[in-house]
């Protein structure tokens, strides 16, 4: 069941913050999504303490410090210290970090207090940073292209070329201009049953829209090994050779199974890095043989849904995600 009440909230908190003890590996998207609930159940000083917590320790054991900032000043903003989520707001775009979610938090924040001038100038510096002309837009991009598009018709201005982007990529059946028409909530006053219906008929692809992407919350990751790992897993479980035979046949299964995946529709894909501790841990918590090859799909979803997962493709000037140290576009990105 789905926590409902602010002490169902508070009851998943703790029950997360245990879990992160228990696996500090991954205490950070624990951590957060515990401070997520707290928020929900009222408590945003205690949320803001698990970010100052997560914020202060050492730099090497943070992931995502920007998008912790961002959520720390969504929360503060909430309960009443405007001047110093501004601050961080402004930290945020002066790092210019390259990755999405950051500037998501921070420009629904602006949005979400009618700063709808600032929210748009936020975005569009994001995609400025993140969106590489000609290249195929990020999963993670498109919703800043969608959230762009709501806020610019909020404003009353006129489609541009990511305005037009965006409404190519939406898929629900009704239009995105339509869904962010601000009109649409004199429709919800209305006595028109024509009316009435069509509003019907907007929220559903909405609801749609919302469910599709809880559906996904995490990447449909494939599983990497670095070289050092591969060597140690294969000789200590020899019956997984025939399933990675070496490391250029893995990384090229790897690539060919996301290219796959993409040709065929999948959102949202991602690559997570395994390492020979964590899986031993994770096949001895599921008293399964570490050789057993099936158990490996698995420990890939385990390891996206702590957030572990980099989103595949990087773009062709990033460095490829096998580590080999050059760009994606010369490395297996070729082709």
């Amino acid at each position: 069941m789905r926590p409902d009440t602010p002490a169902d909230h508070t009851t998943e908190a703790e029950r997360l913050l245990r879990t992160a003890a228990q696996y500090p590996e991954d205490h950070e998207p624990l951590i957060l999504q515990a401070a997520a609930h707290l928020e929900l159940a009222g408590d945003r000083a205690r949320a803001s303490t698990l970010y100052d917590d997560l914020l202060g320790a050492p730099e090497a054991t943070v992931d995502n410090p920007h998008l912790i900032k961002s959520l720390k000043a969504a929360n503060l903003w909430e309960y009443g210290h405007e001047a110093e989520a501004r601050a961080i707001i402004d930290g945020v775009r002066t790092a210019g970090p390259l990755d999405a979610a950051p500037w998501q938090v921070a420009a629904e924040t602006l949005e979400a207090h009618d700063e709808l001038e600032s929210a748009h100038d936020f975005l569009s510096t994001a995609l400025t940073l993140l969106l590489a002309p000609g290249e195929e837009v990020p999963y993670a991009v498109q919703s800043l292209l969608t959230g762009r598009h709501r806020v610019r018709r909020l404003m009353g201005l006129d489609h541009d070329a990511w305005d037009e982007l965006a409404g190519a990529l939406h898929t629900a059946p009704v239009p995105l201009d339509e869904l962010h028409d601000p009109k649409r909530l004199w429709a919800l006053g209305s006595s028109d049953p024509v009316e009435l219906k069509a509003e019907i008929t907007r929220l559903r692809a909405e609801l749609g829209t919302y469910r599709t992407a809880l559906s996904r919350p995490f990447p449909v990751a494939v599983l990497h090994w670095p070289e050092d790992e591969l060597r140690e897993l294969l000789t200590a479980y020899p019956a997984l050779t025939e399933e990675y035979v070496d490391r250029a046949t893995h990384l090229d299964r790897l690539e060919a199974a996301l290219r796959d995946l993409h040709a065929a529709g999948t959102p949202n894909l991602g690559i997570v890095t395994g390492t020979v501790p964590s899986y031993e841990a994770f096949a001895a918590s599921e008293a399964t043989p570490p050789a057993a090859p099936g158990l490996l799909p698995q420990y890939a979803t385990t390891l996206a849904a702590r957030g572990r997962a980099v989103p595949w493709p990087p773009s062709r000037t990033a460095a490829c995600w096998c580590g080999g140290g050059e760009a994606y576009g010369r490395c297996h990105g070729v082709g």
